[in-house]
Formats: C-alpha cells, structure tokens, sequence
C-alpha cells in the first residue's frame, strides 16, 4: 500500500502513511498538513472508526441533525474529509497544525488483532505519538484531540509521558473504564457491547469490498482484502464474552487510567447530559490528574456537537495554540473551570470557577420521608416496591425561590430486600408548577432526567480513601453478601449536574429496581444505536446474563427516619 500525495484546500495530504509498530505490525495513518515545507506541531487520533469513512455516511442522523441546527459546525469547510468525533482539517491546517489521524490495531486500515481499550492498543497509540514527534514536518510538540473514544485512550497514553506529548483535550470521554462504561455500580451496562457491533465491527479491517467506501478517495475504508466472517472473528477480540464474564474490577484494571500518573497540560471537557459516559470521567480526570496545568469544561447539548462549533473549536485552538505554539494569548489567566449552568428554558448561563466542586455550595440534605422529601427529620418509616416495578419516589414543595443546583449528588439509602440481591437505579427529575415533568437534551437521548446513579447491594463496599462527603467511590473488588430482609447502608453515586429551577418548580428522587424511562417519550432513534431513546440512552441495564430474575427479583423495601436516615445530598449554589 504505497503513500500517496496530494494537495486540496491549500493542504498536503498524505494517505495511508506507515508505522511500524515494535512488534513488526503496520499502522496506517492519514496526514493533512501546511504545504508551505515548514515544520508544525502535530494534532492526533487514534481510534477504530474508520479514518476514511465519512461522517455523514457513518452516522447519518446525527450528522443531519447537527448540520440543519448547529449551521456554524459544516461552515467554512467543504467537509469532504469530516470524520466522526475528531477534528476537521480544514479548519486546522490553515492555523498551522498538522492533523494526524491513525486506524488502531485491526480497524479501518490498519491491520493486526483487534482489541479496543487493550494494553496493546495504548502501547500502539504511543509508539503513533513518538513516530509524529520525530517527522521532519513536525516541530516536536504533539497534542492529542478528539471526542469519545478518542479522548477515552487520551487519559490512559497520556498516563504513559510518550516525549513529544505536549498538551491533551480530552473531550466527552471516560477515564474511569469500569465504572463509566463497563459496568455502572457494578451493574452490566449494554452499551459497549452493542457499539462493538455496530460502529467497530462494521470498519473491522478485512471487511473490504462488504465494507464502506470513502467518499473523499473511494477506497475501501477496511482494506483491501475481503475475509470471511469466520476470519473476522478470528482477528478479534469478544469483548461482550470479557464483559459478561467480569463482573468486578481486576479482570478490566489494565484499562484502566492511571490518572496519578497524568501531567500533561490538559482541557477536559465534560457534557452535563452524559449519564452513563460522557460526564463523570472528565470531572474526574481533571480533579485527580497530576497535571498543575489543568482546565475543565461542561457543556450541555448533543454529544458530537459542540466539539465541531465555533464555540468548541476557538476554544480548542487556544489552548493547543498556548501550549504547541508557545502563543501568549491568556490561556494561563483564564479561571480553571468553564461552564455552561442550565436553565429549564433551554437556555444557559456561562460561568467561571478555579475549583471543583463550586466554591460556597451548600451542602443541602433532604430527608426521605414517608411521602415527601424535606430539610428535618423524617418519620420512621418503610416503603417496599417490586424490584422490576415502577419503584418510589420523593418530591419536595414547590421551590420557593430561584434555585441552582449545581456539583456532585449523593444519595444514602437503607435497604433491604428479600431476594439474593439488588440493583439501585436513582433518578433526580424536575417537574414544572403545572406537575409536568421537563426533560433535558442528553449527550444522546433527548429526554434525559437531571441525573442519575446506580449501585448493585452486594457492591456497596467504599473505597474510604477516594470517598468524599459528596462522592461516595466504590471498590467494586468482591461481592458482599445480600442475607434477605437484612437492612443494609447504600451510599449511591450520582452523576454531577447542573439546572437553575425557577419558584414553583419541584424535585423528584425515584429509586427503582431498572433503568428509568420517560413515558411521553416519543419513537426517537439514531442510526449507530440499536434502542429507541426513551430517557436512558444506550446506557441499559438489561443483560439477563448479568441481572437474572432467579436473583434480581422480590420486594425492595426502603427504610426511613431514626436511625436509618435515608436522604439525597444537594449542591446548592447560592445566586
């Protein structure tokens, strides 16, 4: 597979370069970069998408509903070479960047064994960071940029200190492998297993003329060589068979982020919609990384999109301009935090902060009562549902000022049960005065609730040394035992969130036994999702082979008041 040139849109481009990985493996790699023979500091990906398949042939939905809403994302681009979740080199190669984009170990072009988030994977994603820091078109400084995946093997490569790496943009993406994607409080979560399927499998390399073409060259986007699905299978990981076979955190620690050992300027960017990816893991690795040099950013919105508007991409380009070009444009006066803090209007007010969580929040605990959730103390109580009913809920008065709720959520429970264990899926919802419930737009689903938590009983042990008042950490190393109608203390993790709610408005807490839907949702789907969007996303918990009902069955019963205080603790945020 010879490399070819060419020069469009005032860029060289360079298809299918080659590296050799230590074991003798060929990578293939695209570059676009200045035509003008000086040297330019390196933007990569690394990821199992397909280098050369288009955007809009992949993921045609979300690629519609963003060009028709978000115009200022396909502006200013002939968008030829626009890919899904990594930067567009038409508005970068002009600034002076190179854009370096690399089909990972057996996807795309690249051919070898598949195994996304693997050892070897990293191993390959460093190797790809040392060959562009090396190239005689480059200055030296390498940063890496993209969304999801590609900011997911940011956290973990970034952990290795491969020489060139220069500064990071981890945008949407989870750096805590187990608990962001594997599996939420212990409990199988469905979506990777169906995103092997459909948005890596359909680029697996080898697939050649089954696969797509590019529509910017009109190769095979997967090689040129067919194979048989049998020899498909053969060349890949079963990464379900790793996840249902694992259900606590040794089997999935080499996939996990060394967050200590991440010292590299750093961008993270976290969605507040994204309950079950897209969230947690950016705050995380901007409150544990090493890095003295670090910035975060929340948004709200659709996952892909704001990485590709005008808002995302001069954000990007002015703290890759700071640390790959040594420009002093202020980044380093900037406040540590961004954020956009929503209002149930749809609209959102931007906010700066040098500290997480907000300093001045008040920490506010309301008690679960028999049949409301207040400031006091609550009446000694039980509450019982059917485990794979529709559960409980908690609602406060009527909020009697303008109330921001802003930072971690926890939630302690007492519970019994009187099967062998139980799932806990807590959902924080927000109704109007009328008593209609408002739903957000998610990273994903349209209809998503201001956040949610889960945790399995029989996961509850804590991990005392992460665990803060307002973030209970989990170990997820064994399986204590569940003994039926025993009361034991859940402390529940709920996902960071923000939302201003005006007087009159009200609070939900519901704790059920499965994941949560919103029952007015309409038939809404996306092309790279197999479910329908009703709420959870692809965030389902649904597995039999994880949750079957010989277990997961029986009475839940909650209980209240005295000295079993079950409540929901709140960051308020004084106005």
């Amino acid at each position: 597979m010879d490399t070819r040139e060419e020069v469009a849109h005032a860029m060289l481009i360079e298809r299918d370069m080659q590296i050799e990985m230590d074991d003798g493996i060929v990578l293939r790699a695209d570059v676009f970069r200045p035509n003008d023979g000086r040297a330019h500091p390196t933007l990569m990906t690394y990821g199992p998408y397909g280098k050369g398949l288009a955007f809009a042939d992949g993921y045609p939905t979300a690629w519609n509903k963003m060009a028709e809403e978000h115009p200022d994302t396909v502006t200013g681009s002939t968008n030829v070479h626009q890919c899904w979740e990594v930067a567009d080199p038409e508005k970068w190669v002009p600034h002076g960047y190179a854009i370096v984009r690399v089909d990972s170990r057996g996807a795309g072009r690249s051919p070898g064994f598949l195994d996304p988030f693997s050892v070897r994977e990293i191993e390959d994603f460093r190797e790809c960071i040392e060959w562009a820091g090396r190239q005689a078109w480059s200055n030296g400084k390498v940063g890496l940029n993209g969304v999801s995946y590609y900011a997911m093997n940011q956290w973990r490569v970034a952990a290795l200190r491969p020489g060139p790496l220069a500064a990071i943009c981890a945008w949407e993406g989870a750096s805590d492998f187990y608990r962001e994607a594997a599996r939420h409080g212990g409990i199988l979560s469905t979506m990777l297993l169906n995103w092997y399927e459909m948005q890596v499998l359909s680029v697996q390399h080898g697939r050649g003329e089954a696969g797509p073409r590019s529509a910017a060259t009109g190769e095979l986007v997967c090689g040129d060589q067919t194979l048989s699905e049998s020899e498909l299978a053969a060349n890949r990981a079963d990464l379900p068979g790793l996840h249902r076979a694992n259900e606590f955190i040794d089997a999935f620690r080499d996939r996990q982020a060394d967050l200590s050992q991440v010292d590299v300027p750093l961008l993270s960017a976290a969605n507040w919609g994204g309950q079950g990816l897209h969230l947690r893991g950016n705050i995380e690795g901007f409150c544990r990384a090493s890095s003295t040099q670090k910035w975060l950013e929340i948004h709200d919105g659709e996952h892909w999109v704001e990485f590709y508007t005008d808002y995302g991409v001069d954000l990007q380009r002015r703290f890759f301009d700071h640390f790959l070009k040594d420009e002093k444009n202020g980044w380093d006066d900037r406040p540590r935090i961004q954020m956009k803090v929503r209002r149930v209007d749809g609209t959102a007010e931007v906010r700066h902060a040098d500290a997480w969580p907000l300093p001045g929040t008040i920490w506010t605990d309301l008690q679960l009562d028999i049949d409301r959730m207040h400031l006091g103390s609550a009446t000694e109580s039980v509450v019982s549902f059917d485990a794979n009913g529709e559960g409980v809920s908690w609602t406060t008065e009527p909020m009697k000022e303008t109330t921001e709720i802003t930072g971690p959520v926890a939630c302690r429970l007492f519970v019994s049960t009187t099967s062998a264990d139980v799932d806990v899926f807590a959902v924080l919802r927000a109704f109007d005065p009328a008593g209609n419930e408002h739903v957000f737009q998610g990273a994903i689903d349209p209809f998503s609730a201001v956040t949610k938590g889960w945790l399995r009983m029989s996961h509850r042990e804590l991990d005392e040394r992460l665990c803060t008042p307002y973030r209970p950490f989990h170990s997820h190393e064994r399986a204590f035992e569940v003994v039926p109608d025993e009361i034991y203390r859940l402390d529940v993790e709920l996902w960071p969130t923000s939302v201003v709610l005006p007087p009159g408005w009200r609070l939900t807490l519901t704790i059920q036994g499965s994941d949560w839907f919103y029952d007015s949702a309409p038939e809404t789907r996306l092309s790279n999702f197999k479910n329908a969007m009703r709420g959870s996303g692809p965030f389902l918990h649904d597995d039999p082979s994880d949750r079957p009902a010989s277990v997961f069955s029986g009475r839940t019963s909650i209980h209240l008041g005295g000295k079993h205080t079950s409540f929901l603790r709140l960051p308020i945020v004084p106005r």
